[in-house]
């Protein structure tokens, strides 16, 4: 790979960049937004939920903590330097509200399909705005065509040792 093909790459990744960065944080925003709503009212508001909360099998005190879990979750979430911690945090979170869901015969309620999408959502947001995320998880090669799979790449690497 020459010098200018390397350059021509960075520039072309420069233009598409500034428009993923910025949606990827409309989408971070939307899901900080949505994550911040939810610890609201479990901590300010656990009579709203007092209903649900007996329903799924947890005790109406735990309303505060499943809450403040949620708001530390978010915040390591939001803040750049721990966005990926936060992201791994956060999908646990909603892949436990969906795990909750499925235990109670809930196949494909809302409560799962929105928690699925979150967590999509968390983890887009964080690959159109961060390269490290971009690098680790190579979706398109520099040339337009889908990457190889991870595992399929790692034992073609694995057979070269």
């Amino acid at each position: 790979m020459s010098f200018t093909t390397v350059i021509i790459m960075i520039s072309d990744m420069q233009k598409k960049t500034s428009v993923a960065h910025w949606t990827g944080r409309v989408l971070g925003a939307l899901v900080v937004l949505a994550l911040l709503a939810d610890a609201g009212v479990n901590i300010f508001a656990p009579q709203v939920l007092a209903k649900n909360m007996e329903l799924t099998g947890f005790p109406d005190h735990l309303s505060s903590v499943i809450g403040s879990i949620i708001l530390v979750c978010t915040v390591l979430y939001m803040i750049p330097r721990t966005a990926v911690l936060g992201a791994i945090l956060v999908t646990g979170f909603l892949g436990g509200a969906i795990c909750t869901h499925l235990r109670l015969g809930e196949l494909g309620s809302a409560s799962q399909i929105i928690s699925g999408m979150l967590g999509i959502a968390a983890w887009a947001s964080l690959y159109l705005r961060s390269d490290a995320v971009r690098s680790l998880l190579p979706l398109v090669e520099s040339k337009g065509r889908v990457s190889r799979s991870v595992l399929q790449t790692f034992l073609n690497r694995r057979r070269r040792w």
